[in-house]
């Protein structure tokens, strides 16, 4: 939830957000109930432990979204 927050206080952040959840969305996604283009839970683990390990605290995590959201939109393939 904190990421949700921290990403909804950057306006400018909003499109690039959609578009990488857009990109991580489950194949199929359609097909099964909720209906919803969200990533699978075994990929956020996966990304979760490359980026912090076997570590409990969570704490850098809205900071690492901004941060690389934030790359994302600067990105030079993107002009």
């Amino acid at each position: 939830m904190l990421v949700i927050i921290a990403v909804l206080k950057k306006p400018l952040l909003w499109p690039v957000a959609l578009k990488q959840l857009w990109r991580i969305r489950k194949s199929n996604w359609y097909t099964k109930p909720p209906f919803l283009p969200i990533p699978e839970k075994s990929y956020i683990e996966f990304r979760i432990h490359t980026a912090y390990g076997t570590s409990e605290d969570f704490s850098r995590m809205p900071t690492d979204v901004v941060t690389y959201l934030s790359w994302c939109r600067d990105w030079p393939s993107r002009r």
